[in-house]
């Protein structure tokens, strides 16, 4: 994975012509905590997901380039999948474990890259997450990264489930929490830990509103 030196030109472009103006002017956005975001060096920033917006988001409120996995069958997707592979996107196959796209993820982790991981996934209606899944805090054991836990309010109401276009004038709202250490270990109690520990920081950023 990497950018050619035109790509991050486009990549700039595109969040602060599109994204960043979006965000703070349809969307009325507030970013809280970008204080806790280290500026160089690997690092696992893990998110509630609630609508299609959110990588994007994601990475505009940490002022750094975010890798983020997505579904194959957004990469089939003209334009789509020209802007999700210029914010750092991999394809990643529903379903069961996905070997070359956990290989992706440690070899942009090595090269010094922010990596984005949804806990629950999938998107949920509310943006909670009521069952998480282990793979941040498992490569994040084996790669030795620390995970920043980001709360993205709103995001559910722009563009739900099952909507075609995205609702204008729906306030947005991210929150940065503090640095998370990695699990000691790969063993299955440690990444439990380590997840409810990511689940509980989001939640908690959440229930804190607008």
């Amino acid at each position: 994975m990497g950018y050619r030196r035109q790509d991050w030109l486009a990549y700039w472009l595109l969040k602060w012509l599109v994204v960043n103006p979006l965000f703070r002017g349809l969307y009325f956005g507030r970013t809280y905590g970008q204080e806790n975001v280290p500026r160089q060096g690997s690092l696992i920033i893990v998110s509630n997901h609630a609508s299609y917006l959110d990588p994007p988001l994601v990475a505009n409120a940490v002022r750094r380039p975010v890798a983020f996995m997505a579904k194959e069958e957004l990469f089939q997707v003209p334009v789509l999948k020209q802007v999700i592979r210029l914010y750092g996107a991999y394809p990643v196959k529903r379903g069961g474990a996905d070997r070359s796209a956990l290989r992706a993820t440690e070899v942009a982790l090595v090269q010094g890259w922010a990596v984005g991981i949804f806990l629950s996934g999938t998107r949920t209606p509310d943006g909670r997450i009521p069952h998480p899944h282990l793979g941040a805090a498992l490569v994040a054991a084996r790669t030795q990264t620390p995970l920043l836990p980001v709360a993205l309010w709103g995001t559910e109401k722009v563009l739900p489930k099952g909507s075609r276009w995205p609702r204008l004038f729906c306030p947005i709202t991210v929150r940065i929490g503090k640095l998370l250490p990695p699990p000691a270990s790969s063993e299955k109690a440690e990444l439990q830990q380590t997840t409810a520990a990511c689940v509980e920081a989001i939640h908690a950023l959440l229930d804190q509103g607008r």
